[in-house]
């Protein structure tokens, strides 16, 4: 069997992309183990990975691979698993639970939050010291996103702190010997209080379409009958903060620590903001904050490209490898916010593609506009300080994003 390629270690976190592009010289998947022992095959090319998100040989049902997925730590089912619903199963059950949650993430929905998501954005510039440093994703890039999860769950006004304590909680690497699985845990108990409290003050007379907010939508579709069990309601739930928090933040400071590392690019925005809708795409493409998808199993013997993958095999698609495959995007190592909108996979491609990307796409998007027009000398803290990256390997995301905002009097 061919020898697994260490993955995840401290060299791959110096330099993910020089990593990606070293397995992409090979045609097809590559073995690859993690720091847990876990074993998978990795796709790294575009086309292929297109192929994989596609086909449906492929399960997102963690409980195909139940022996390894265990065997390395990874609880699968009952009170140890922190897989979640939707993100981790197949139709119908994917279908049921997509739909239910929809609706809250139309064009039309998203829309409408963009007033409020400009005023969090403001508010929360507005607390922060107008001279001297300020790490950005402190300040900006984590609350942001939660507040705006608080907006469309409508999460109480006095329960948004307990909100993002719990947030902080899950994207933090643990030094008390909580793992994600018990933070998970205590986060379903806090949510299934939450839809307690709220139970009492919800208009069951009203149809799923027609409540104010998506908690109180899935609470009556949980009520009405078989679409949505307990555990599939908090489930949601966590879900919905814990993808949708950790890929925004991410994306944040991303974007923003890419354009302060090209200055060139961060004054073409500056000069013509007409550019931001694609300018943000090239970013999300440039430096993805889901840097490889969460894992599928195949169903039985898979080929792709000249390599069979085995039945029970777990597998990863590395989104950001994918995004940087020459084979699509001309010099894909170059940032270039006038680049033709192209394929890149950042939310994912098919079924799974990603529910909440318009939201996280429109926080993005507000977030640099709001800097460029109030901080038009915004600049890094430290030019040469290099990158720290949470070592966490599927996701893309960073510690601190130290900048200087000298606001213009």
């Amino acid at each position: 069997m061919t020898r697994p390629i260490e993955i995840d270690t401290s060299a791959f976190f110096a330099d993910q992309h020089g990593y990606y592009a070293d397995l992409r010289q090979t045609p097809g998947p590559r073995l690859v183990r993690n720091p847990q022992g876990l074993d998978y095959w990795l796709i790294t090319r575009h086309a292929d990975a297109r192929a994989v998100l596609l086909d449906d040989r492929f399960s997102k049902d963690p409980r195909l691979a139940e022996q390894a997925l265990s065997s390395a730590g990874y609880g699968v089912s009952g009170a140890d698993s922190f897989f979640l619903p939707l993100v981790n199963s197949d139709p119908p059950d994917h279908t049921r639970l997509r739909r239910l949650v929809s609706g809250a993430f139309t064009p039309r929905r998203v829309e409408e939050l963009r007033p409020r998501v400009e005023r969090l954005t403001h508010e929360l510039l507005d607390a922060v010291p107008d001279e001297g440093d300020v790490d950005l994703m402190a300040t900006l890039a984590f609350p942001l996103p939660v507040l705006v999860i608080s907006e469309l769950l409508g999460v109480p006004h006095r329960s948004r702190g307990a909100l993002l304590t719990w947030a902080t909680r899950m994207l933090t690497v643990s030094g008390n010997g909580s793992g994600p699985a018990d933070r998970t845990r205590r986060l379903h108990r806090w949510f299934a209080s939450l839809v307690a409290a709220k139970r009492p003050r919800i208009r069951t007379d009203l149809p799923q379409d027609e409540q104010p907010d998506l908690l109180a939508a899935l609470v009556v579709a949980h009520d009405r009958g078989q679409r949505l069990d307990d555990e599939e309601l908090v489930g949601l739930l966590v879900l919905l903060l814990v993808a949708g928090h950790e890929t925004t933040t991410g994306m944040i400071g991303n974007a923003v620590d890419a354009l302060l590392r090209h200055p060139d690019q961060l004054a073409l925005l500056r000069g013509r903001p007409e550019l931001l809708p694609s300018g943000v795409d090239e970013l999300l493409r440039y430096e993805a904050s889901l840097a490889r998808t969460t894992l599928r199993v195949a169903r039985e013997d898979v080929r792709v490209a000249d390599t069979v993958v085995p039945a029970g095999s777990v597998v990863s698609v590395a989104l950001s490898a994918a995004n940087r495959d020459p084979e699509v995007f001309p010099e894909p190592d170059r940032l270039d916010v006038t680049r033709a909108r192209g394929p890149h996979l950042s939310f994912g491609h098919g079924i799974h593609f990603c529910l909440g990307a318009p939201l996280a796409r429109l926080q993005t998007e507000t977030v640099l506009a709001v800097l460029l027009q109030r901080f038009p000398e915004l600049a890094a803290a430290d030019p040469d300080a290099p990158q720290l990256w949470r070592p966490v390997g599927d996701m893309r995301g960073l510690l601190t994003l130290p900048v200087r905002l000298r606001p213009a009097v």
